[in-house]
């Protein structure tokens, strides 16, 4: 849906030059259906199917390493779906089978079969609901979760403070409203100290922690430029205590 399509044919694009196909993890997503000027949510085997076939064809490769069910439709059962894409992998046209904004109970009933690879859906130190029922039962099951919005849309890298100039729009996000966005200041503050005890970023830092979660394998921030892409790279460069990991848990909980 993104470009939409257009940046599947980018990437694609960018691979056959390269010549690099076999070093680049692919992941993409289906479940929107474009009716005239309507979108409309579709996770029938059918539209999925030919999803892939389409994905497969501005990519420019011979299969997918990750696909995706964007969201949940209201009608399809979701092991049905899930089925579908099993075919698929079975094809070798995809390797990996995600959904991605299921509720827990959907994502039950998509892994009816143990069919399901990867899970996305929200998860951040701001947002830690997942920790109760997904995260055991994606860790009990071999599913990856691969958490969004991990930097908060930006409030976890550190930038903000209490004279930054919010918009309209960013104040009425959950952790930028008024009272609540104060907190959350004081609470990076904390994690500022550590990062800076060891020469780092705060994003860095948050996102390192990330990585420590028994159930996460990895983690997609945002990035508009190659440099952010480089910058998030270093996360990698960090290693935390076990004391610091507890503290940070301690600062959000």
């Amino acid at each position: 849906m993104y470009g939409p399509k257009r940046s599947e044919e980018i990437i694609g694009e960018v691979v056959k030059e390269n010549g690099n196909r076999s070093e680049i993890v692919i992941a993409t997503k289906a479940a929107h259906k474009f009716v005239g000027s309507e979108v409309v949510i579709d996770n029938s085997p059918a539209f999925l199917k030919q999803s892939v076939e389409e994905s497969l064809k501005r990519l420019q490769t011979d299969y997918i390493d990750l696909f995706y069910i964007h969201f949940p439709d209201q009608d399809t059962p979701k092991d049905e779906a899930v089925g579908a894409l099993k075919q698929l992998k079975d094809e070798g046209k995809i390797r990996a089978i995600g959904v991605s904004n299921f509720s827990f109970e959907q994502l039950k009933e998509a892994n009816k079969d143990g069919y399901v690879d990867v899970f996305q859906g929200e998860y951040n130190l701001l947002s830690r609901g997942a920790e109760k029922e997904l995260f055991p039962y994606v860790a009990a099951n071999s599913i990856s979760f691969i958490p969004y919005f991990p930097l908060a849309s930006g409030l976890l890298t550190g930038k903000y403070n209490k004279n930054t100039d919010l918009s309209e729009k960013m104040r009425k996000r959950p952790q930028f409203r008024e009272g609540v966005y104060e907190e959350n200041l004081k609470k990076i503050e904390k994690v500022r100290k550590i990062a800076d005890e060891k020469g780092t970023e705060v994003a860095h830092v948050v996102l390192a922690w990330y990585l420590t979660r028994e159930a996460i394998d990895v983690i997609i921030p945002g990035a508009k430029r190659a440099e952010q892409v480089l910058q998030n790279l270093k996360t990698l460069e960090v290693n935390l205590t076990n004391e610091e990991i507890q503290e940070i848990d301690q600062i959000f909980s």
